[in-house]
């Protein structure tokens, strides 16, 4: 499973492309696909994303769920409604879709904070804002 950790800052192009950090394009180096899955965070203004692989296990995970449930769909539904997958192109980037920019408040630069198995894509801005009220609260 790919592990995400470390802050690196990237510039956005016109285009909505911008440069994955290395540490983590190596993360996602043997996987299946080449490139990210991305989803607007449910816990802030942020962009999520991950490899493949986890969105595999989370499938393989639901499956289980949806063949034993009378629902249509198990409880990690709504996370797949928002998903993309970006790929990469032959300079490691991604193109951020307009509307998970517009989410995130990303415009000319985003910050990529490893948290794991998963990572985030922050404006720095507000990133800094978020780590400052994490720190003085209780």
């Amino acid at each position: 499973m790919a592990v995400f950790i470390g802050t690196f800052e990237n510039k956005v192009d016109r285009k909505g492309r911008v440069s994955v950090p290395a540490p983590f394009r190596q993360a996602l180096a043997d996987l299946s696909y080449q490139g990210i899955v991305a989803f607007p965070s449910r816990r802030a203004e942020v962009i999520e994303a991950c490899g493949i692989d986890l969105m595999e296990k989370m499938i393989e995970e639901d499956l289980q769920v949806n063949l034993l449930d009378d629902a249509p769909d198990g409880p990690a539904a709504p996370i797949f409604y928002d998903l993309q997958q970006l790929p990469f192109d032959g300079e490691g980037r991604v193109i951020l879709p307009a509307a998970f920019c517009d989410y995130a408040g990303i415009a000319e630069y985003a910050t990529f904070v490893g948290v794991g198995k998963l990572f985030q894509i922050w404006r720095p801005e507000r990133l800094a804002e978020y780590k400052a009220a994490r720190r003085s609260s209780p």
